[in-house]
């Protein structure tokens, strides 16, 4: 029997008519059998990180609900555009407050990698510059098959909000079905307990 598995989405972009809002939105209809993906809490409530205020009133709200979230998943899908050929401030800003909870939540996390942009490189530069974070973090960065969503202005469906071009939904359904292989083996259910 195959075990089910929780994964969590976090989406680096804030725009209402985000590219990687609309291809984290479509995960969860191409999710494997057995797989449930769902949305994190908000990160662009957070206040920029601040040592003062962690030693002072404590962690925020809203990173404290990120951070169980991401403990709580068998695996985080990070969905991200690219700024300056680097990971979004708002996202390296939550990733930040996040690191330094107690029970560091990404430690042995299995994460996948995806990206959007309206140009050839399809975020490419900003993924790479994740990975180097996520090492830093402990977490168990998922390689191949890659994602990088080139020219995604022409591959969404603005109006309902979703990825609509089909070979690029193809090639994330069969990421997400290796990420889960990958989330089984390394990660998942069975090994939460050995890595608490």
């Amino acid at each position: 029997m195959t075990t089910s598995l929780s994964l969590l989405t976090i989406c680096g972009s804030l725009r209402q008519g985000s590219f990687n809002r609309m291809v984290a939105n479509t995960l969860p209809e191409l999710a494997p059998a057995g797989v449930t993906i769902t949305m994190a809490p908000p990160i662009g409530d957070m206040p920029l990180y601040n040592a003062d205020i962690q030693n002072g009133t404590g962690f925020p709200e809203a990173v404290t609900a990120l951070g169980d979230a991401v403990r709580a998943a068998d695996g985080v899908i990070f969905v991200s555009p690219e700024y300056n050929f680097s990971v979004p401030g708002v996202l390296k800003n939550a990733l930040d407050w996040v690191s330094r909870l107690p029970d560091q939540p990404f430690q042995y996390k299995p994460v996948a990698l995806q990206s959007a942009a309206t140009g050839m490189l399809g975020g490419a530069r900003s993924q790479y510059h994740m990975r180097q974070i996520m090492v830093f973090l402990d977490a168990l960065v998922f390689t191949k098959p890659e994602v990088f969503v080139s020219f995604a202005k022409d591959k969404v469906d603005a109006g309902r909000g979703v990825l609509s071009d089909e070979p690029t939904r193809a090639m994330i359904s069969t990421q997400l079905e290796g990420f889960a292989r990958f989330v089984r083996k390394v990660g998942g259910p069975v090994n939460k307990g050995e890595q608490a």
